[in-house]
């Protein structure tokens, strides 16, 4: 990292690196890069798929199937230790096998932005040096590089020379307007206050990019060693996710009750009805019976498939499959302004006079500055600022002839060129920043500070502001310099906006619509923000400075632009559930990295879901503490490794896309769990009650493992279901405590619905169809059991009843009707019910059904964001 090279002049700086301005030869550079090592950061090791299936395990309900597979086996239960360890080694590989589809997109992605450097090297040490292109990875120490407008700094880099060089620092510090760099010397030994690397003129860091002007420039520190680098090696570990969260918790509840199953009924039935180990396979089966075994098959196939679908249709690459939940959950979302609501270029807002009218005449002499500066300068680009008066004023400046041009100099902050004016006159026309020039003008106090005034309510605004004036001089033939630069004629300021990012403002409409909260993160100043807002139909919205809000004790200062107003929540949205509504002020300005990990790790702590959209080095903290981290392709390389999901573009409509996906995959989750849940717990209630008052076992262990293979096949469909639209407008959480009480109270009505089956059985079976004949019995409960599980599959769902699920229920219950008395049914035990029992049946499900539709109305009243 640059540490001596930050406080010594150029001349030091060579010598440490043992190099000379004429550059490396090529064998020293070559023993260097293989004493020091490729200029690469440190990448995340590719898990192997055997790794990558061990990491599936972890997952709690996988790694109980295994054990119930493990404890099937033990227990000679054949069937059910086969069906169960199949499914986990299923659930292994699809899981393993998104993650591996990711990261070979990843890797497509990262081959894109593979760039070469301008490097000075030499043959042998007696040769003369020859510029060419190197890969950037070949850089090392020592070597001597040169700079223009459009390149990316290769490596952390000290300025030997340098000329109107201005460089964009927003992957590092999240500063929208380029930076001033200018190779000055700064003896070692002067006092001087420490402003930090990033604001060293001096000094040019990897990731940052060329705005203007060129340079020549020694590489002072490569790969792991660069800031860059570094930045990634000191970001926190990453804490569980939304899903980890919410699934985990889930789980751990239901592994409890199935821990309990098994003793609960061996000792039960051993007290009351003195069957000892023989009951031990109907133990295990009803613990199955209670595991919702299709759980990781349906989570992975329903991530893996919405994953592949925003692959295809809008190029968002997953890289962690319960990302994709994660996006669903979202209900806050953090983002950077440079880049995402605005492009990074900035566009003519107005023109105005002295007097503070427009006046178009000031935006005209700007363009002729501008264009005759360009031409005259051998500057390779027009600068940002130039770019955006050359359009906005059209073709002007060829009917002038150029005579010279002094360009920007970052010391004194003003660029001019020289035109012919009339007969025996020449025209400097001088811009740059207002104070500066007003300095330069033929004016009394009282006027300059009148216009300074005027120029400090534009900036405060939140506008760039240009001053610009001219002066008429006797035509000569000598060279124009900075000293001409004297007695101007003030005409005025031409002020600049960011342009605003096409498609933002109907993004943000979007977001909010889906019930997200947006909330700014930006290194730029609290006004330029806040204008940026405003030009994003946001309104006046509050604003504040990360210093205010760094702390949990320090209250967030309330901003100078007004009350919120557009960038929560949209009418008639409600808030995020659980979390309350979204505390603190819309836009922070001036955020450090660490800043913007706080507070994203402030809004996780209060119950939010939190996505953060960031494409730089000092985003790679707060990626990391966000539930989901969210990158374009065109991010730093560290930054796309560090992200969840990576954008092709750094496009809010794609978010949306991608949270409308996530919500998808959730609710088809979400349903599952709460059919399978509350319909398992029944049956296991009921199944438990009827052993202790049968002299029989209620069901044999292999009509129970029928009984459940038929429910899983059928509830494959919830993998491709399509929820109904009402579901999509909000997040979509998992919270365990809610669906404790959703399962615990439709698992009670279904259990009673079993139990009253249980007396149907009683009262309509008589001779020799009397209750103790077990086949009739086992055949009865078999088919009842399939019918209520297909009506909670209808009922429980929510949304439209057609569709897979729809489909699914009604092959159940053909299922349920047609097995016992089949040759399958006779097979495990089963046969044909008779015909009184029907009618009975039939009277029992329709009282069933319409307790089960008035529960869910209730519920559905009672909390309706659950629904």
């Amino acid at each position: 990292m640059v540490s001596e090279g930050e406080a010594a002049t150029s001349l030091q700086v060579l010598r440490r690196l043992d190099t000379g301005p004429r550059g490396l030869t090529e064998a020293g550079a070559a023993a260097r890069l293989a004493d020091l090592g490729e200029n690469t950061p440190p990448r995340p090791h590719t898990a192997s798929w055997p790794l990558r299936g061990a990491r599936a395990l972890r997952d709690p309900f996988t790694a109980v199937l295994l054990t119930l597979g493990l404890v099937s086996a033990l227990v000679a239960s054949w069937g059910t230790a086969v069906v169960i360890l199949a499914l986990v080694a299923v659930s292994c590989g699809l899981r393993a096998a998104g993650e591996h589809r990711a990261d070979r997109s990843l890797a497509a992605l990262r081959a894109l932005v593979a760039g070469t450097a301008t490097v000075l090297r030499r043959a042998g040490p007696d040769a003369e040096p020859r510029a060419r292109e190197v890969p950037v990875a070949e850089l090392v120490p020592g070597d001597v590089v040169r700079l223009g407008p459009g390149d990316l700094v290769p490596a952390d880099v000290r300025l030997l020379r340098a000329r109107g060089l201005t460089v964009h620092q927003a992957v590092l510090t999240g500063e929208s307007a380029p930076v001033a760099k200018a190779a000055v010397e700064v003896p070692t030994a002067a006092p001087r206050p420490d402003p930090g690397p990033f604001q060293e003129p001096y000094l040019c860091f990897q990731g940052s990019g060329v705005a203007s002007g060129s340079a020549t420039a020694v590489v002072v520190e490569t790969g792991e060693r660069t800031r860059f680098a570094v930045a990634q090696g000191a970001a926190p570990p990453r804490e569980p996710s939304a899903f980890d969260r919410s699934v985990h918790g889930i789980s751990w509840v239901l592994v409890r009750f199935m821990l309990l199953t098994p003793p609960l009924v061996l000792m039960a039935n051993a007290a009351l009805r003195g069957r000892g180990l023989e009951t031990l396979p109907f133990a295990v089966a009803v613990a199955v019976g209670l595991t919702p075994e299709m759980l990781p098959v349906i989570v992975t196939t329903c991530l893996a498939r919405g994953a592949a679908l925003l692959a295809r249709a809008h190029q968002v690459v997953v890289r962690r499959l319960p990302a994709l939940h994660d996006l669903g959950a979202v209900d806050v979302l953090c983002i950077d302004k440079t880049g995402t609501l605005t492009q990074d270029r900035p566009v003519v807002e107005r023109a105005l006079g002295p007097d503070g009218a427009d006046d178009p005449e000031v935006l005209r002499w700007a363009a002729v500055g501008a264009w005759w500066t360009l031409q005259l300068a051998d500057l390779p680009a027009p600068d940002a600022l130039d770019e955006a008066l050359l359009t906005a004023a059209g073709p002007v400046g060829e009917e002038y002839d150029g005579i010279g041009a002094v360009p920007f100099d970052p010391e004194r902050r003003t660029a001019t060129a020289v035109v012919a004016g009339a007969l025996g006159t020449h025209v400097l026309v001088t811009k740059g920043a207002a104070e500066d020039v007003l300095r330069r003008c033929a004016l009394g106090s009282a006027e300059r500070e009148r216009l300074l005034a005027l120029a400090a309510r534009e900036a405060g605004a939140g506008l760039r502001v240009l001053a610009v004036a001219t002066a008429r001089l006797p035509a000569r033939t000598r060279p124009y310099t900075a000293a001409d630069e004297h007695g101007l004629t003030f005409h005025g300021l031409v002020t600049f906006r960011d342009a605003v990012a096409p498609g933002a403002a109907e993004a943000l409409r979007d977001l909010t619509g889906l019930g997200i909260t947006i909330r700014i993160l930006t290194g730029d100043h609290p006004a330029t923000a806040a204008r940026a807002c405003r030009d994003l139909g946001l309104g006046a919205v509050d604003v504040a400075v990360a210093a205010d809000v760094r702390g949990p004790a320090d209250p967030p200062r309330r901003g100078e632009h007004g009350a919120v107003a557009g960038a929560g929540p949209a009418a008639g949205v409600p808030e995020p559930v659980g979390a309350g509504p979204v505390r603190g002020p819309v836009v922070v300005a001036r955020c450090t990295p660490e800043d913007k990990a706080r507070i994203v790790a402030g809004l996780r702590a209060a119950g939010h879901t939190v996505g953060f959209l960031g494409d730089g080095v000092n985003d790679i903290p707060a990626l990391r503490a966000a539930d989901v981290g969210i990158a374009p392709r065109g991010a730093v390389d560290l930054a796309r490794e560090t992200a969840d999901v990576v954008l092709a573009e750094k496009d809010l409509g794609a978010i949306g896309h991608a949270v409308t996906a996530g919500r998808h995959s959730g609710a088809n989750i979400a349903s599952y769990l709460r059919v399978t849940l509350s319909s398992n717990l029944g049956n296991v209630i009921a199944m438990l009650c009827a052993g202790l008052l049968l002299p029989f076992l209620p069901m044999l262990p292999v009509q129970v493992l029928a009984q459940n293979l038929c429910f899983d096949a059928a509830q494959l469909a919830f993998a491709h279901d399509r929820p109904g639209p009402e579901v999509l407008r909000r997040p979509t959480v998992l919270r365990p405590r809610a669906f404790l009480r959703f399962i615990t109270g439709f698992g009670v009505l279904n259990a009673i619905a079993d139990l009253a089956t249980f007396g149907v059985l009683a009262l309509a079976l008589r001779g020799p169809d009397a209750l103790d004949d077990q086949a009739v019995f086992h055949s009865a409960w078999f088919t009842e059991n399939l019918l209520t599980q297909a009506l909670v599959m209808f009922l429980l769902r929510g949304g439209s009843r057609s569709g897979p699920v729809g489909r699914a229920a009604a092959a159940l219950a053909a299922v349920g009707l047609l097995l016992p008395p089949g040759p399958l049914g006779a097979a495990v035990g089963m046969t044909g019910l008779p015909i009184a029992y029907h009618a009975l049946l039939a009277a029992v499900l329709g009282l069933y059904a319409l307790a089960l539709r008035a529960a869910r109305a209730r519920h559905d009243r009672r909390h309706p964001a659950q629904s």
